[in-house]
């Protein structure tokens, strides 16, 4: 008795396709005082009433019908992402097993034989319009939980990104000149890291994703500073040898401090790969001659041959207790000596071809906001530089 009737008051919508008009009547006058009924006469009618909106809620379909039989019919809505969800039931004289087995392989969800008899039929549709509301109201769930989880791991990665950026920040406060740098070298990473993606020596690592994840280590590559005394890291002064090689640990502690993330997590990711590569190689150089392990050439990772020229040029151009700011022109007639030497030549160039977005971020990010713009001052040096070196 309860399965003759729809599930809740609001009527739902019936599609009848019927070439016949006495099946047609029938079919109506069965269900028209449940449900709305709408009606089509051919195959071709059905397609367009079915995308329409409002769209019915079940189909009662033919089999036998002129020009488009029901299964051609039932195969295009199934086809077609707009009408593919609304259940078909066919309504055929067509009653041999083979004939149900290839409607319900078209996607049908039910079969019943004319003649039909009115409690059998008004008892499938209600049952299978109940179980489209429940699969309707699953299909919302799901899409309801997937917003939440997307929101959650957005959540998430912004607290890893403060989080990271907090722990790098804590690094650079030990040496309170360097302001913005952070900021400056991981957007410097980028836009290099971009001007390599095409380069056949750098194409398989620079993937969107890889340049992402350089973006957001990049800022860890000074973490080991933390572990350097105070007296070696603000004397104004040079370093004599035996400060420097206290100094030059600030590697191996942050790849140290690194590994310890990695060895708690049970193994390590993309993320923490680069990290680590960073922290502990952004120092050593192309000719070999850096530190801490004297790496040469493409034994250096290019996560740290990028941030290799990102934060010397940046080391450049700020204050620090050791040195004055370097005005930008200045920055890049000393780096072009490191060309083969400090920095690989291919990173080398890329960066020198996007001089000017590079002088953007350092006008962007930049510490004294009293400052005289850079962007202002250096434009016509290196449109002047580069018409020299094309002469």
């Amino acid at each position: 008795m309860l399965m003759n009737a729809p599930y809740d008051s609001k009527k739902q919508t019936i599609l009848i396709v019927d070439d016949t008009p006495d099946n047609i009547s029938l079919l109506s006058a069965l269900l028209k005082d449940h449900y709305k009924i709408k009606i089509a006469t051919n195959g071709a009618k059905a397609l367009q009433i079915a995308a329409a909106q409002p769209q019915p809620d079940l189909i009662l379909l033919d089999v036998m019908m002129p020009e488009m039989d029901g299964y051609e019919t039932c195969e295009r809505l199934k086809a077609d992402r707009v009408t593919e969800d609304i259940p078909v039931i066919f309504l055929t004289a067509k009653s041999q097993a083979q004939d149900e087995e290839t409607g319900l392989k078209l996607g049908a969800v039910d079969y019943i034989s004319k003649p039909i008899s009115p409690p059998i039929v008004m008892a499938r549709v209600a049952t299978q319009l109940h179980l489209q509301h429940a699969r309707q109201c699953l299909k919302n769930q799901n899409e309801h939980l997937e917003l939440l989880v997307v929101e959650r791991t957005h959540q998430l990665v912004k607290m890893q990104d403060a989080t990271i950026l907090a722990m790098a920040s804590l690094a650079e406060t030990r040496d309170n000149e360097t302001g913005n740098h952070i900021r400056r070298t991981q957007n410097y990473i980028v836009a290099i890291a971009r001007k390599l993606q095409s380069h056949p020596r750098f194409s398989a690592v620079l993937t969107n994703e890889n340049i992402d994840l350089l973006y957001k280590s990049a800022p860890l590559h000074d973490i080991g500073k933390v572990g350097v005394p105070d007296s070696i890291l603000l004397k104004p002064g040079k370093l004599d040898d035996e400060e420097f090689a206290i100094m030059k640990l600030h590697t191996v502690y942050g790849r140290d401090t690194i590994m310890l993330v990695e060895k708690y997590l049970g193994g390590s990711n993309d993320f923490l790969t680069f990290a680590r590569e960073i922290a502990y190689s952004h120092q050593e150089k192309w000719d070999g001659s850096g530190y801490p392990l004297g790496l040469k050439g493409d034994d250096i990772p290019v996560s740290a041959r990028l941030m290799a020229i990102a934060d010397v040029y940046d080391a450049l151009i700020s204050k620090r207790v050791y040195k004055p700011a370097f005005s930008h022109e200045k920055s890049m007639e000393i780096m072009k000596n490191g060309r083969g030497l400090h920095f690989d030549p291919d990173v080398y160039d890329a960066f020198m071809e996007i001089e000017q977005e590079v002088l953007a971020i350092a006008e962007r990010y930049k510490d004294d906001e009293d400052a005289e713009p850079l962007l202002v001052k250096q434009d016509a040096m290196i449109k002047a530089r580069k018409a020299q070196q094309e002469l």
